[in-house]
């Protein structure tokens, strides 16, 4: 079932039994600008925005799920669709908004909770005269505002992330787990904020657009100075990003590095014991022939035998040596 919030400039928050659907623009008459919010849009709601408001059939079926970012203009209203940030514990995601703007009200359609329309709604509550004069596209205005404001606060909180992720990688004192981990998450969060971000800047963008501009002339100064925002919140959510990448690359090349030195001690290892026992296998195998129960070209059992046999030995073991030697396999590699 749909859930509805009705609040206008003049009255404030109306209770839900102080309006309907059918008496809508006679609840709403005379009390200023008005904002109707509407929770999981049914049957009952597609109804009432195409035969109450008389809404284009295109739009009103954009607001039944997941759509496009979009700028249209109708004959009798105006039809925009952003991303913004859903009320997700667990996990950073965006989801669509849709706004209709009529005269003085101003429709939005949503299927969860959005943080920025709790923050909108308060600003709505301390509007001024000044601003309440510019009508409806105030509320756009405001709305937009509350989105990008939102987002500007999450990504202050994702660059000290990225601070604390680049100082740990540097950090050779300390071996942090799950760092991977933490780096692709952070990527994770920025990939959204940019999806919220740059429909942001879309929508600006078109509402600007020379010739063709779909907000009145008192709220240019509004808009103007949000596009700069979101302009500003373009580029570091693309800088952030590029910072994540590049630390996550310097993380990984370090692993690899220090992988690269574990190959490089235990091929050391592996080498020394090979020599070792290429060298003791032919004094072994002496050793195993002068062993064996049979004569030999001379008595191995008196004390000349055994230096004959160790001279053998001494000499097998120097010629390896030197062989060695002169394969470079005693020095450093790179000497």
């Amino acid at each position: 079932m749909a859930e509805l919030r009705l609040q206008t400039s003049a009255g404030g928050r109306l209770s839900k039994e102080a309006f309907s659907l059918a008496s809508l623009h006679q609840s709403v008459a005379g009390q200023g600008l008005a904002w109707l919010d509407i929770v999981n849009p049914d049957e009952e709601i597609r109804d009432f925005l195409l035969d109450d408001c008389g809404f284009d059939e295109l739009a009103v079926e954009d607001t039944s799920g997941h759509t496009a970012n979009t700028v249209q203009k109708f004959d009798n209203h105006r039809f925009v669709v952003i991303q913004a940030r859903d009320d997700d514990k667990n996990r950073l995601d965006t989801e669509p908004v849709a706004i209709f703007l009529q005269e003085k009200l101003m429709i939005t359609v949503r299927h969860t909770k959005i943080p920025a329309l709790k923050v909108f709604s308060k600003r709505l509550l301390r509007a001024d005269e000044e601003d309440l004069e510019i009508g409806v596209d105030y509320l756009l205005y405001e709305i937009l505002d509350s989105i990008a404001d939102d987002w500007a606060i999450r990504l202050a909180g994702y660059s000290d992330e990225l601070d604390t992720l680049e100082f740990r990688v540097f950090d050779p004192s300390t071996l942090y787990e799950n760092m991977l981990e933490d780096l692709h998450l952070l990527k994770q969060r920025l990939r959204e904020v940019s999806k919220s971000v740059e429909s942001l800047h879309s929508a600006c963008i078109r509402l600007l657009r020379p010739g063709e501009r779909l907000v009145n002339e008192k709220s240019i100064t509004h808009f103007t100075d949000l596009q700069n925002l979101v302009t500003t919140l373009v580029k570091r959510t693309n800088n952030y990003s590029l910072g994540a990448t590049s630390t996550r690359d310097t993380y990984l090349t370090n692993a690899n590095l220090k992988l690269a030195e574990s190959n490089k001690r235990l091929t050391e290892v592996m080498t020394t014991l090979t020599i070792i026992g290429a060298i003791m296998l032919p004094l072994t195998l002496i050793a195993g022939i002068f062993g064996m129960n049979t004569d030999l070209p001379f008595d191995a059992s008196t004390r000349s035998g055994f230096w004959v046999i160790m001279a053998m030995m001494i000499a097998f073991g120097l010629t390896m040596i030197t062989y060695f030697w002169r394969r470079g396999w005693f020095r450093e590699p790179g000497e």
